[in-house]
């Protein structure tokens, strides 16, 4: 299904209708023929489909009309962006799968009961991937100091993403993503994390990473992309 934004005519375009893909890039809008993806049924893909299918089934058996109500509200009251960057409202349900898929994949559990802070987390702006080990394969990260309970709601976890490793020459980059790791903030310190990478890596590769937090009410925010870190040979 594509979003079209209409204005003397189509404005913006993205997603697909019947064999054409539309997105948009640094250059502009684009339009390519839709090619049908393979589908591996790698490990993690199916360990991500029976999160899935685990959570939807107890939003509908196990969770209370109470409960789902409470979901409902926080979905209301907290804005998102689509595709185009317009704000839109998810569902409650939406919001339910999207924050506890995300803490079940980092195997932190779920959450039945939705924040009643009506507002997404803030990132951590001072979050850095601070080192790397090419014969270990491992990354360290580094979250900020202070900050760590705003509104009362303590910050659960830094989920963190590692990108596929690119030429060096690359300058920006979507995706793949793969989860790899979370940093634990501690109050009054600086919280770190070594953690395996996501996709094995090399000298003379540039690899990025993204990251969101998720407090220990539940509240998950967007993710924000890190700086990017290109690979060079121990001194």
């Amino acid at each position: 299904m594509a979003l079209i934004k209409y204005g003397g005519g189509i404005v913006q375009m993205s997603g697909s209708i019947a064999g054409t893909v539309f997105a948009r890039n640094k250059s502009g809008n684009y339009a390519r023929p839709r090619t049908k993806p393979v589908n591996p049924k790698s490990v993690r893909q199916e360990a991500i489909r029976a999160i899935i299918s685990f959570l939807a089934e107890m939003w509908h058996a196990d969770m209370t009309a109470v409960q789902r109500g409470l979901w409902e509200t926080y979905a209301a009251a907290v804005p998102m962006k689509n595709k185009l960057g317009e704000t839109i409202h998810l569902s409650g349900f939406n919001m339910f799968i999207r924050t506890s898929c995300a803490s079940q994949t980092a195997g932190l559990g779920f959450f039945d009961d939705a924040p009643t802070i009506l507002s997404l987390p803030e990132k951590d702006v001072d979050l850095v991937c601070s080192e790397e080990d090419v014969a270990g394969q491992t990354f360290t990260f580094t979250c900020a100091v202070g900050g760590w309970a705003p509104n009362g709601d303590p910050k659960g976890r830094i989920l963190l993403y590692q990108g596929q490793p690119q030429l060096v020459s690359r300058q920006t980059f979507h995706g793949p993503w793969r989860y790899m790791g979370n940093i634990t903030p501690i109050e009054g310190a600086a919280g770190t994390s070594t953690d395996p990478a996501a996709f094995s890596f090399a000298v003379g590769q540039k690899v990025w990473f993204q990251a969101r937090v998720i407090t220990t009410t539940g509240r998950l925010s967007e993710l924000w992309q890190l700086d990017p870190r290109t690979i060079v040979a121990d001194p």
